[in-house]
């Protein structure tokens, strides 16, 4: 499918996506510097807000480490899901 029109359409979208990785940019450094002011303590209240960082435990499944010493059991509980990958080159 063909469709010139499309382009500015598509323009707009690619500089809406980079304005959103400055953005998260800007944000990822604004976390770090506070982050940096608290240190290893957990809670910072600072006027109306108070900002938390905590240490948490998560549990995840190895699944490459599964496939490999129990494939048969990892292929019996392997979900295979089928979806359409949007991207512009």
């Amino acid at each position: 499918m063909s469709n010139p029109n499309m382009e500015n359409q598509i323009h707009e979208l690619l500089e809406l996506k980079r304005m959103r990785e400055e953005l998260d940019n800007e944000i990822a450094m604004a976390e770090d510097t506070i982050k940096a002011i608290m240190g290893d303590d957990e809670l910072l209240l600072a006027g109306a807000y108070k900002v938390s960082w905590k240490t948490f435990t998560s549990s995840r499944l190895d699944t490459a480490a599964l496939k490999k010493a129990l494939p048969d059991i990892a292929a019996a509980y392997t979900k295979t899901t089928t979806g359409r990958r949007f991207s512009i080159n």
